[in-house]
């Protein structure tokens, strides 16, 4: 094991505040201190006087999400407390993310008062020449494009939307409970309280409680309110509640409706929790049609007019 500024050539990034910066979604990527999205918040302008970071760099969250670290491939700027790794001798796009795994590992000795400006070059990582030997080998690259499938601007008019129960558009199930000794490592998706992975913790052999692909889970405990389409069959833990529509749903409406949900994370926490029964009765916003119903078409419509919707 090694210090990391023995790899990396470790910078400040370009410390730039958002509310300076004019948003454009095909812009340069901004990082900021976040634990998701591999860390980028919009996309904006690029400036005339200030130069992006180079590509193929780590960033590094020095404080917030304290050591969140992701892989850049485009040239980016970022906000304050933000550190950019480059390699100093070539590494693959693997392992260099093998390197932001190992750095997320280190988190436990941070929080909110222990930021790591002064000591993220000193933490101790593997010699490039020690790393599993499958990672030179592994491609990372996929063929994401930026294209929409439609190419016509959608736009959202949210004064004009109405209200409606969750209790009304769906059948609302509560997961199952399964401990970690009665789990078998297979290939079920196991849906836990979660806001990463698509809500997936573990693969699993079972054939019982398990719920058909095409529903909606929502975390009631833990990650409260993080919302995650499903596309194949799964099982849903106890702190998860499964949506089943009452309407033909697809993976384009369950984006709209999932982005949705999320903004109704601040009302529930641990001590109040979104049950089966309160999100019977809760409400969520929709656009509707001239005869007053949800306008599933426009839903659709309008994730399929986003950039980089031509990859989903």
């Amino acid at each position: 094991m090694i210090p990391l500024q023995q790899i990396f050539n470790i910078s400040y990034g370009t410390n730039l505040e958002l509310l300076n910066c004019e948003q454009d979604p095909n812009g340069i990527p901004f990082i900021s201190r976040t634990s998701t999205n591999n860390g980028v918040v919009t996309r904006v302008c690029r400036f005339d006087n200030i130069e992006p970071m180079s590509e193929n760099a780590i960033t590094v969250a020095l404080s917030g999400s304290v050591l969140s670290s992701f892989l850049q491939e485009e040239p980016f700027y970022t906000s304050f407390h933000i550190a950019c790794l480059h390699p100093k001798k070539k590494l693959t796009s693997a392992e260099m993310i093998y390197y932001c795994s190992v750095i997320e590992k280190n988190k436990y000795r941070y929080n909110y008062g222990r930021q790591a400006n002064r000591t993220l070059k000193n933490i101790l990582v593997p010699e490039p020449e020690c790393l599993p030997s499958f990672l030179k080998k592994y491609k990372t690259n996929l063929p994401f494009s930026k294209t929409p499938q439609l190419k016509q601007t959608v736009p959202l008019d949210p004064l004009n939307w109405q209200w409606f129960c969750y209790g009304d558009l769906f059948k609302i199930v509560k997961g199952k409970r399964l401990t970690k000794e009665n789990m078998i490592t297979v290939t079920v998706p196991f849906i836990g309280a979660t806001e990463f992975n698509n809500g997936v913790t573990a693969y699993i052999d079972n054939d019982q409680f398990i719920h058909s692909g095409n529903k909606i889970t929502v975390s009631y405990n833990g990650s409260v309110g993080r919302a995650f389409y499903q596309p194949t069959d799964f099982f849903a833990c106890d702190d998860v509640n499964v949506l089943e529509p009452r309407f033909n749903l697809n993976r384009y409406i369950a984006i709209f409706i999932t982005t949705l949900i999320e903004q109704e994370q601040y009302r529930f926490n641990y001590g109040r929790k979104w049950t089966k029964e309160k999100m019977e009765l809760s409400k969520i916003k929709l656009p509707v049609t001239s005869n007053g119903v949800p306008d599933w078409e426009f839903m659709e419509n309008y994730i399929k007019s986003l950039s980089y919707s031509g990859n989903l």
